[in-house]
């Protein structure tokens, strides 16, 4: 399997690990990337690296990240992608008004 391909494999872990929620325990995303047969082993000690509590999808992704940087793993393996971050609806009205572009 390809490094992109097993990187796809845990973002679609990611997501059934958060569903709708907002938060979710590293454990619970470490047990839905382990039910994917295709993840490798190596890849799943990533996530064993990461300090237990609760994570955002963007918490979790740069946690992520960190550990394949620590590891120095970026150029061969890649990063996954950042989620989008959802701006307050104030924000978006506002920049509308102005015409300004979102970030």
């Amino acid at each position: 399997m390809s490094d992109h391909a097993v990187l796809d494999e845990l973002r679609q872990a990611i997501d059934e690990a958060f569903g709708a929620r907002d938060r979710v325990a590293i454990r619970q995303v470490y047990a839905r990337a382990s039910e994917h047969v295709n993840l490798p082993a190596d890849l799943l000690a990533h996530l064993n690296e990461l300090p237990e509590g609760a994570y955002t999808r963007q918490e979790v992704t740069e946690a992520i990240n960190e550990v394949i940087r620590r590891r120095g793993e970026q150029d061969s393996l890649g990063l996954l992608d950042m989620p989008r971050q959802m701006r307050p609806v104030e924000e978006t009205i506002e920049a509308a008004r102005d015409e300004r572009p979102l970030e």
